[in-house]
């Protein structure tokens, strides 16, 4: 047997926090300061060895990767994942213990690296390629394929700081999936783009799996992860909780994802449960039953409604919001946005409030939780992959005589038989 592409034993990172240096503003600020300094030394030394100064963004991890393996790493913002990947790409090291790695190792770990906005598309092409550890001749041989991946020729020889966001990530992760690494390291590219755009880097990703090359894959998209990763590993607060098969670890990791709640307080969610820019925000989301009391289980055929307190810093256009149902498996069952109920694509200033009615509730009795965004093209304001969770319980009727406890599945859809018998028709 070969050996491992990637060894990681017993590591561990730590990072100091609350430290900031303050430039002095007058001469008094300076005495004072100096006056205070050996006080101010004893503090931090006692606060030291409480511990309180710092933080170990990783702890104790060890696990070992083969050649052609393709390995998923998950858990919630936080929980050491991007630590983990910046010491596997020899960016940061170590406090303790060792990573050990076999191969060629190429990182996509934040999207366009290396850019400088003066340049051209072309000009920026061969600076990222040069950057990221490829010789010229490999670049020329590679950059048809490249534009023709980046969708950008048009715009080839204007300076990128005139890109849109979107064009500028799609030839940014273009430059960097046409290296042929040995080991290939990627953070989170499925959040890149549009649909179409992510649906590629994913072909792109399965391609060089394909090949043999070792793979390691982190994303909060958990279909993808299933489909891509033989195993996976999950990770919280710094350490190794479950280390298995992809989709036992998937569950795992579901089962602690979102609570069961008839509503949550989106405004007291940790910075880490979200990312975006923050223009507009969900900050509340409240579930009602058939009876029009919030709750949270709901019984299957019975409907439901979602409503959302959105909060926007500024008037926004072209802006595109909305929810989706997600089983526990991680699987994404169905979603709608605001735009499909006839809502302007655009936000007030201010708070605003938006009910969505599922009339009947057609999923199929199991766990679920909502995913929900506010974005436009290349720009997300908001996102909350585990918003909140909540039952669907069988009926005590059965939608259009189906039995609930029968249906297979995550969504219902109404079937007809009909029986006969074939020799009638022979006749």
């Amino acid at each position: 047997m070969s050996e491992p592409a990637i060894v990681v034993e017993n590591l561990s990172k730590k990072y100091k926090i609350g430290l900031r240096a303050r430039a002095n503003r007058t001469f008094r600020e300076a005495v004072t300061d100096a006056i205070k300094a050996p006080f101010r030394r004893l503090r931090a030394l006692r606060e030291k060895s409480n511990g309180e100064d710092t933080i170990w963004a990783l702890k104790d991890v060890s696990f070992a990767v083969q050649p052609g393996e393709v390995v998923g790493i998950i858990g919630r913002n936080g929980a050491g994942k991007s630590t983990l990947l910046k010491i596997l790409s020899r960016i940061t090291e170590p406090t303790i213990g060792r990573a050990l790695i076999r191969g060629r190792v190429r990182s996509l770990l934040e999207v366009g690296t290396g850019f400088h906005p003066e340049l051209t598309g072309r000009e920026n092409i061969y600076l990222n390629g040069a950057i990221l550890g490829m010789k010229k001749t490999e670049i020329d041989s590679k950059f048809d394929e490249i534009i023709a991946f980046a969708e950008v020729e048009k715009f080839l020889d204007t300076p990128v700081k005139r890109y849109s966001s979107g064009m500028y990530v799609r030839l940014a992760f273009a430059v960097a999936a046409h290296l042929e690494p040995e080991i290939l390291i990627v953070d989170e590219v499925l959040a890149v783009g549009d649909a179409s755009f992510q649906k590629k880097c994913l072909g792109k990703m399965g391609e060089t799996a394909r090949g043999g090359r070792t793979v390691i894959f982190v994303s909060h998209n958990m279909p993808s992860i299933q489909q891509m990763c033989s195993r996976a590993i999950l990770l919280n607060e710094g350490k190794i909780v479950a280390a298995d098969s992809t989709d036992r670890v998937v569950a795992a990791y579901l089962a602690g994802a979102a609570t069961t709640a008839s509503a949550a307080d989106l405004s007291l969610l940790p910075p880490a449960r979200r990312r975006g820019t923050g223009v507009a925000q969900f900050v509340r989301i409240e579930l009602f039953g058939a009876d029009g009391r919030m709750a949270q289980e709901i019984r299957f055929g019975e409907p439901l409604v979602v409503r959302l307190h959105i909060w926007a810093k500024k008037a926004i256009d072209r802006v595109v919001f909305g929810f989706s149902f997600v089983a526990a498996n991680g699987t994404e069952v169905m979603g709608t946005t605001a735009h499909d109920g006839g809502m302007p694509n655009s936000l007030e200033a201010g708070m605003q409030i938006f009910t969505c009615e599922v009339r009947p509730m057609i999923l199929c009795p199991g766990h679920y939780y909502i995913r929900a965004a506010i974005f436009r093209q290349g720009e997300m304001f908001d996102y909350i992959d585990e918003m909140i969770g909540f039952d669907v319980l069988n009926a005590a009727f059965d939608l259009a005589s189906a039995p609930a406890n029968h249906l297979v599945g995550h969504i219902y859809i109404p079937f007809r038989w009909q029986h006969e018998q074939a020799s009638q028709r022979a006749r």
